[in-house]
This record gives structure tokens, sequence and C-alpha cells, in this order.
């Protein structure tokens, strides 16, 4: 990809993620606008909705989830996201029965079978009904107590089956994580989408937040089929618009202007959907730095420093009392106005966790 076409798309990302000119205000607002945001890393998933949201702390976020406007479960790509709370039960039936029909072999070789689900589901239930609430240990401890072996994985992938059918989602910040609770009592009020409904939904949101993005984009976030992300493009109609890249066709939202986005640097978190949200991740990361930040292929993702769209280093904290450090390691050497950026997005970082700035060194590697 052409160096001027990378700028454009990186610049028009920064801006529909809300990573510059943000005007939302909320970690409620971020997870709305974002439809979903990549969440395996619960301290990840927190920085990730205040970076886009200027001012918000860390106590913001978990009181976002306290009060039930956000939750955490497994709504795309078997993989845990924070979404809506009033969304997640329609973006759960897009791809559920089909991501559960894939884990069959997996959960067949742990033992785990529809009568094993059932009864834990009828545990789980009696374990929560009324408002309960227990941390991922405790509800493994009850499935134990109930004779429903935990180890070896299968706690995990017991909750995780639970959580696709929708009996589960991680809800209230708990004194080792996030609650486990019953979806149906946490969320009193989901929205109910038709199968063409929620189609729609993911289309426009998901290239308004993510946009420009390509269909096959949309096809890995999110593992829908192709005649099911055709039909809701197709529902999408003038809500969604299109521009032409190095002969690629990208969607976006309607309103989305293409112009360039002001110079930012930011520190992003490990597993950040500016990088993960897309199937083709060159236009922000050039392939020669991908074991930068995922070194070894390994699937962890590293935290990233952002300069003016372009991934340029990972960062690591060290907090210490009362104080957190950051520590950068560049791809190449930063241009001291880029150093000075980076000096600022580390205290704001420490604001964000109610700590005061430490050290904001970088390192080339």
């Amino acid at each position: 990809m052409r160096r001027t076409d990378r700028t454009r798309i990186a610049s028009l990302r920064l801006a529909s993620q809300n990573l510059v000119r943000s005007t939302v205000a909320s970690p409620a607002e971020v997870a709305q606008s974002m439809l979903a945001t990549q969440a395996q890393d619960l301290s990840s998933a927190q920085w990730a909705l205040a970076v886009r949201s200027p001012g918000t702390t860390l106590a913001d976020v978990d009181q976002a989830f306290n009060e039930g406007t956000i939750v955490r479960s497994w709504p795309f790509r078997g993989t845990l996201h924070v979404t809506p709370a009033a969304d997640l039960g329609w973006m759960l039936a897009l791809t559920r029965d089909r991501i559960l029909r894939g884990a069959t072999t997996r959960h067949a070789g742990l033992g785990l079978d529809d009568a094993v689900f059932v009864r834990a589901a009828d545990i789980v239930r009696g374990a929560l009904r009324g408002g309960g609430r227990l941390s991922r240990a405790a509800l493994l401890a009850e499935l134990d107590a109930s004779g429903i072996a935990t180890g070896h994985q299968r706690g995990g992938h017991i909750i995780w089956y639970l959580a696709h059918t929708g009996l589960i989602c991680f809800g209230p910040m708990g004194a080792s994580g996030q609650d486990i609770v019953l979806a149906d009592e946490w969320i009193p009020d989901p929205r109910r989408l038709s199968p063409d409904e929620a189609l729609t939904e993911l289309a426009v949101r998901y290239f308004t937040s993510h946009g420009p993005a390509t269909v096959k984009d949309l096809l890995w976030w999110s593992k829908i089929l192709v005649p099911e992300a055709r039909r809701a493009i197709e529902g999408a109609g003038d809500r969604l618009r299109q521009i032409v890249v190095d002969d690629t066709v990208y969607y976006l939202g309607a309103r989305q202007v293409d112009e360039p986005a002001v110079p930012a640097l930011l520190l992003l978190p490990g597993f950040d959907e500016y990088l993960l949200g897309y199937g083709d991740r060159d236009a922000v990361l050039p392939p020669e730095h991908s074991d930068r930040v995922v070194p070894g292929s390994n699937g962890i993702f590293l935290p990233m420093v952002v300069s003016n769209g372009q991934i340029v280093a990972t960062w690591r904290r060290t907090i210490r009392r009362g104080s957190v450090d950051v520590a950068a390691t560049a791809f190449a050497p930063m241009a001291a106005t880029t150093t000075a950026r980076y000096t600022k997005a580390a205290s704001a970082y420490a604001r964000y966790l109610g700590l005061t700035p430490g050290e904001a060194t970088v390192a080339d590697s």
C-alpha cells in the first residue's frame, strides 16, 4: 500500500474510532459508538474505552460496568468484547449457533456435552438467581461442589458456552475483576432485532466506527457469512458510503468527512480495535514491524504508541507507590516533537489511573 494511501486510511480511522476530535463523553457512549470493543484483557479494555473519551478515569469505566450500561461477553469471533448491555443479545444471536457448532469437537474432547451444559446451566442459574453475583473463581467452585469438574480447561469452556447461550455475562466489578451475573436480570431491557435488522445494525455501526474498512474486514471481525454481509450492506443503504483506495473498495459512515486528522500521539492498549478491528492491518502497521507488536506471532498484542496514525512503538507501564512510569520502545528514533507529545500522553494515562506521572522514557529497539 502506498504511503499516501496508508496516511489517508489511518487518518479516517483515527476519527471514526474517536481517537482524534472525540465528542463522546463517557465509557457508555464509547461502547455505543464502537459497537463492540475487544476485551480479553480487562485492563486493556478499560483503557480502550477511556482513551476515546478524554478526561475519563478508570473509576468512571468501573462505574459504567457497575451501573450496567456496559458488559463483557463473547459476541464476535468467540472473543471477549465490551458491548452496550442492551445490544448484547442481538449480537450473540448473529453467529452463536455457528460458533457453538464449531466448538463441538473441542468440547467432546473435554467430556462436555449437552447434558453437562444443561446441568451446569441449572446450577449457575440457581447460584445467581435473584441478583446474585459471583467471581469467576467462585462460580467454578459452585460447579465443582455440585459435581461438575472444572479442571483441565473445562470450567472456562462451560462459562464460555453459557455466555454464548445468553445465560450469563460479566457485569459489575468485584474484588478480583468482573463478577458474573444472569444476563436477563442484569440487562432488563434488551434490544430486540430481527435477523435482517441485526445484520443492518452490524454493518452500519461497524463501518461507521471502524471505517474505512472492507467487506473482508467485516467478515473477519464479525464472522458472519458472505451472503449475510451483502444483505447487511444493502440494508444499510445511504447510511454508508464508499471510497476506493488503491483499487480496493472501503466503506465508512455516510457523514464522515474525508479530511486529514489533527496530529496526534496516542498510547493505546494491547488488543486495541485500532489494530485488531481489521483483517488487513497494513494501513497502520507495516508488515515489517508486525513482530514488534506481536512478538513471535503468539497472539499477544503489546500496547502501542501511535503517532499521526501509524504505530511507531510499543510501551509498558510500571506502577509505583502513587505514580506510574511509562517506557516506550520505538521502531525508529523519535523526533523531539514526537517525544514531547509522548510525554504528554503518558501524563494523561497517569491521570486516568488516578496516579502522578512518573518517568516517560523512550528507547530504540
